[in-house]
């Protein structure tokens, strides 16, 4: 596992690929972002968590947030969930090793070939605000746990409109 990410703290700018071309930038300025990192295609839990984030995505629309998910699997694998989900967020792929560390995300390493080819991250979720700094931080070491998204997009819109202080920032 990398440095744990402070909250408050300016969150890592990078780009990944993203389907569809091009590249998605990470971090940054302009507005309201909630990225998520799964596991991978090999997670069946990671795509129940991303469908019921697709089933969101008009509410996170309506609060002006942008949504993406990204993991460390290879375009090809990417496009076959895509595909099959139908997913309108940008999802990204190629997440490297430093970049997941960089992100203080746990990283593991497969249990079989027939899993996966190469080590991915456990969940991660964050809430980046417009000036780029972070505002809520989740990663957990298991796909078993992971924040309700339920209740997300209005939890957002009342930090948001209260303009809510940033959490966890004493050392």
């Amino acid at each position: 596992m990398g440095t744990k990410l402070q909250s408050g703290s300016v969150f890592p700018q990078f780009t990944i690929p993203k389907v569809g071309g091009g590249e998605l930038q990470i971090g940054g300025k302009g507005q309201w972002m909630l990225l998520i990192v799964y596991r991978g295609h090999h997670c069946p839990l990671c795509k129940d968590y991303l469908n019921k984030l697709e089933s969101l995505k008009g509410d996170f629309d309506l609060i002006n947030c942008k949504i993406a998910a990204i993991s460390s699997d290879p375009r090809h694998k990417v496009i076959m969930d895509y595909e099959e989900f139908k997913w309108t967020f940008d999802l990204g792929y190629d997440l490297q090793k430093f970049q997941m560390q960089q992100l203080g995300l746990y990283i593991s390493e497969p249990r079989s070939v027939e899993e996966t080819d190469r080590e991915f991250p456990e969940p991660g979720l964050f809430i980046i605000r417009p000036d780029g700094r972070l505002q809520i931080v989740e990663i957990s070491n298991s796909p078993i746990i992971r924040a309700d998204l339920r209740n997300l997009p209005n939890s957002l819109k009342w930090v948001i409109d209260n303009d809510y202080p940033i959490r966890g920032t004493v050392d």
